[in-house]
């Protein structure tokens, strides 16, 4: 058998594109696997870090939440103890007295008992 030289023949350039068409299919899905790797080791890395700022805000607003409420007690204090103390109600002199004359009337209170609550009443 006679080898040429040259060219190679039909089979030898199928088997030549085979060869090349199956390294460029490794390289590329190895290419293409190494880049989905890093996506989804960045989505991780980013949905960590949301979730770090998250639990941030949150914190911030609890201790926010936390002042407010201290400082609600810290005013309603302050209101109690500047509070005067409740005055005793009035008392309506002429109602007592008509009260204090009816039972002069009748007969439950005597003259003295009647001029001892008047002078305490207007006293």
């Amino acid at each position: 058998m006679i080898r040429r030289m040259g060219r190679p023949g039909l089979i030898g350039m199928a088997a030549r594109t085979a060869v090349v068409a199956g390294t460029a299919t490794a390289v590329s899905g190895s290419v293409q696997r190494h880049q989905q790797e890093k996506y989804q080791q960045q989505a991780q890395a980013d949905a960590y870090e949301q979730q770090q700022q998250q639990a941030q805000m949150d914190a911030a607003a609890q201790q926010a939440a936390q002042q407010a409420f201290a400082q609600q007690q810290y005013a309603q204090q302050q209101a109690a103890a500047a509070a005067p103390p409740a005055a005793a109600p009035a008392v309506d002199i002429v109602a007592e007295l008509q009260k204090l004359g009816a039972l002069k009337e009748q007969g439950i209170l005597s003259d003295a008992e009647f001029a001892a609550a008047k002078a305490k009443l207007l006293g």
